[in-house]
């Protein structure tokens, strides 16, 4: 163990499914966390999931690196029983069921803490723990569609979907977020709690720069900060280039690199505001500009004088010399596919960051051996017929 990761030490027990809560735990496993992912025999849906890899889903080895994988029907008396030897030496539980489903399967709060007062239990749900739509099901588009995410991107006339998953992975932030703060109050007052985070909620807080409405203000107004097209992507002689120049020292130096200096000195277009009133007149001058070069020969001239990039594929993030230098993709090994690349480390901790073993994600029921003799039980318990654990 590296205890100089700051979550070394703590365990979680992940029992979620999809990409938010699995993800949130896989950021835990980033601070220093033993993660065991527990799921049901026939596995996470997730690992069904559209796949080109033979064997594995994409996605779910995607969110759930750094992780060991145990396989428990918890409606099994067996199942129930080493799930409940798990509770009582975690700090952490982590689901993604519905408010009604815990109590069902005698995993709600008030019972796991009756084995184990300083559990923090953490309920990622779709639209919270009350209120009229609780229990329904809740997915990343779904809520994008309630919140608002879809007529922002798009119009009111032709919404559009947000792709990505972006709600997932902010649930997932806020999840790791909430966990974290939970266990270092526990350090302080030694007490347990129920953590509460909903996809509901992370579609809201992403958008805090557009939910803000005064008084008296009409119901239809212009809520985004866009900048009128000036900056944002624009086709060059070859590709695409996405520009940000906002500022008046960058809004001076693209006028001066596309050979439209006088536009800086412009007193119509010295602010934001006022270049978005303009966009017509000076977006067809930015763009006749910058088919004089390709979006590559762009980025070098702009350098660091205006924040710019060619759009590029998620595939040339495996070979960008950036990415690579921060240490962000790293080399791991799965029992099926063998050697695979993907995410490692995105946050660093100093002197932590000195390379540890990196786990791939969990093959389906991988470790439940392993963890069941770990807990105290002989091998004839484990292969009894009525424990249902597959290895």
């Amino acid at each position: 163990m590296n205890n100089s990761f700051p979550l070394s030490g703590f365990k979680v027990l992940d029992l979620s499914a999809y990409i938010a809560g699995p993800y949130g735990c896989n950021l835990l496993a980033d601070m220093g966390a033993e993660i065991i992912k527990v799921e049901p025999p026939e596995g996470d849906n997730l690992r069904k999931y559209p796949s080109t890899l033979l064997g594995e889903s994409r996605a779910f080895l995607g969110v759930n690196r750094g992780k060991r994988g145990v396989c428990l029907d918890l409606k099994s008396t067996f199942g129930y029983e080493v799930f409940i030897r798990l509770v009582k030496q975690a700090d952490v539980v982590v689901h993604n069921f519905r408010p009604s489903v815990p109590a069902r399967l005698r995993i709600d709060y008030d019972t796991l803490r009756a084995h184990n007062p300083k559990l923090i239990y953490c309920s990622l749900t779709g639209y919270g723990q009350s209120g009229p739509l609780a229990n329904r099901a809740g997915y990343d588009q779904v809520l994008q569609a309630r919140t608002g995410i879809c007529s922002s991107q798009g119009t009111t006339d032709d919404p559009k979907i947000v792709y990505g998953s972006v709600v997932d992975y902010y649930g997932a932030a806020m999840l790791a977020n909430g966990v974290t703060a939970a266990l270092l109050q526990r350090e302080r007052t030694g007490e347990g709690q129920h953590v509460s985070v909903s996809l509901l909620g992370s579609a809201l807080a992403m958008q805090a720069a557009r939910l803000v409405v005064a008084e008296n203000e009409p119901r239809s107004i212009n809520r985004d900060m866009r900048s009128g097209g000036i900056t944002g992507i624009h086709p060059t002689r070859a590709g695409h280039l996405y520009i940000s120049a906002n500022t008046p020292h960058f809004w001076r130096s693209l006028c001066t690199l596309v050979g439209q200096p006088a536009l800086a000195d412009d007193e119509r277009y010295d602010s934001v505001k006022k270049r978005a009133a303009h966009v017509d007149e000076l977006l067809p001058i930015l763009r006749e500009a910058l088919l004089n070069r390709t979006a590559e020969e762009w980025e070098a001239l702009f350098g660091e004088q205006v924040p710019c990039s060619v759009v590029r594929n998620v595939e040339d993030v495996f070979e960008d010399a950036q990415v690579l230098e921060q240490g962000f993709i790293g080399e791991h090994q799965h029992p099926a596919l063998g050697p695979y690349k993907t995410i490692a480390n995105p946050i660093s901790f100093g002197a932590a960051q000195s390379r540890r073993e990196l786990r791939s994600a969990p093959g389906l029921g991988e470790h439940t051996t392993a963890v069941l003799r770990e807990l105290g039980y002989s091998d004839s318990q484990i292969e009894s017929p009525n424990g249902n654990q597959s290895d």
